[in-house]
């Protein structure tokens, strides 16, 4: 009995992300309750010569938050810490879910001012990687970030905005775990808005003709492109005085359950068994969509759910480069044997300051490529990935992608100044794993 217990203690737990195509082994799980605990957790691994990892919701599609040292769940780290009506802002733990923070700050009559298409990642996990939705004006998460608080190598927590630390602000606002473990973030919100939503189906060749004058003229302005298809859904996303007008029952079911979850399962399921299948399947999908219009706040009317498990990989582009590299994908797409049964989604940034913020220095359009879980997806992906470097494209840090810190130092012109920051505040890497090392160099 006692060996059985003493086995139990010490046996590995097997993490794996979201997607199930990332898994890890750590030498031990921590769940710290404080901050204190956590600097605890962080100053006893680096005194063992472990590394150390945080680890969300597991959303990302890379070995980002993998380990082999020690694992932490930032979860019970997870509230809202403070509201500054005055100033504008609000402090939440590190560990506190998107979809808790937006519930929180709509009862309180506030929001975020954009956000990305789903709310399931942690307030750091999302961050720290660079999650966003899509904006004329208004960037991604990490952006709307106003002060951040993190644990350092060596135990510290550091205080970090504009006027304190502002070299450590500008980067680890999108830090990929390189540069510690974040406890806190300070957001900018604003108060509570109405965002009138109209989604209307449009052809490949009219939506990519009318792409700059899309983004021009709304406030968030995206489409997805049904592959082997030569059709669009496009949606536009402006303020409005409202009031709330959600959509009807029949939309929201064609929305939520035919393009995004159960009904999309059983298609995705169908194309991975019979893969000639998948070219009329999204003929048919594709066509089932209709125009409609409606009414919400905000983050009704950004999120979504999505049950519908899938690998992704996303690059952003140079924006005046968006339509010639979407042509070229499709034309790919058309000429090989390739089945996809996901639709292709492009989104926009406006240019922002964050060291390795994929819209770092330039206005940005993401493509962003999905293949069901448990589908091959490198020859699709490979493919993608060529036409998407050819054009400078910069890799969402926690999607798929096989990227070195040599090209990505080529295509980010403040890459050696992230690099330099690492070095003085983890110089024994207490924070590394295979992933940075690849992506940032030894």
């Amino acid at each position: 009995m006692a060996t059985g217990t003493a086995a139990q203690k010490h046996r590995r737990t097997t993490w794996h992300n979201w997607a199930g195509n990332i898994t890890a082994t750590p030498a031990r799980v921590v769940s710290p309750a404080s901050v204190g605990e956590l600097q605890e957790a962080v100053r006893r691994a680096a005194e063992e010569g472990l590394r150390v990892k945080a680890v969300g919701t597991g959303h990302s599609f890379t070995a980002a938050a993998a380990t082999d040292g020690v694992l932490v769940r930032p979860q019970a780290l997870a509230r809202i810490l403070s509201v500054d009506r005055a100033a504008g802002t609000v402090t939440v733990a590190a560990g506190t879910a998107l979809k808790d923070l937006n519930l929180a700050l709509a009862v309180q009559g506030l929001s975020l001012t954009n956000m990305g298409d789903i709310m399931e990642q942690t307030v750091s996990g999302a961050t720290s990687t660079g999650t966003h939705g899509t904006g004329r004006d208004s960037a991604s998460i990490a952006a709307q970030i106003r002060g951040l608080e993190l644990v350092t190598a060596d135990g510290r927590v550091l205080a970090c905005s504009e006027k304190e630390n502002p070299e450590v602000f500008a980067a680890a606002r999108l830090g990929i775990g390189a540069l510690g473990i974040v406890t806190a973030i300070t957001f900018a919100v604003e108060p509570l808005f109405f965002l009138t939503a109209r989604e209307e189906p449009m052809g490949f060749d009219r939506v990519t003709a009318e792409f700059d004058q899309h983004v021009a003229e709304n406030e968030h302005f995206e489409f997805y492109w049904f592959p082997h298809t030569g059709n669009c859904n496009t949606k536009r996303n402006n303020r409005s005085q409202g009031p709330a007008a959600p959509p009807g029952a029949v939309s929201a079911w064609v929305e939520d359950e035919l393009l995004s979850n159960g009904v999309f399962q059983a298609v995705n399921s169908l194309g991975r068994a019979v893969p000639a299948a998948v070219p009329a399947i999204a003929r048919v999908a594709s066509r089932a969509l209709s125009a409609r219009t409606y009414t919400d706040i905000p983050y009704k009317v950004f999120t979504s759910p999505r049950r519908v498990r899938f690998v992704e990989m996303e690059y952003a582009l140079p924006r005046e480069r968006l339509v010639e590299a979407l042509r070229e994908l499709k034309a790919m797409v058309d000429r090989s044997p390739l089945r996809i049964s996901f639709p292709v989604e492009v989104r926009t940034a406006p240019a922002d300051d964050i060291t390795l913020s994929t819209a770092s220095g330039r206005e940005s359009a993401y493509i962003a490529v999905h293949m069901y879980k448990g589908t091959p997806y490198q020859a699709y992906f490979t493919a993608a990935e060529r036409i998407f470097t050819a054009h400078g494209g910069r890799p969402h840090w926690g999607k798929v992608h096989t990227r070195d810190a040599e090209y990505l130092a080529g295509v980010y012109p403040r890459f050696g100044e992230f690099t330099a920051l690492r070095d003085r505040l983890d110089p024994d890497r207490v924070f590394g794993n295979d992933y940075l090392r690849r992506v940032l160099g030894a």
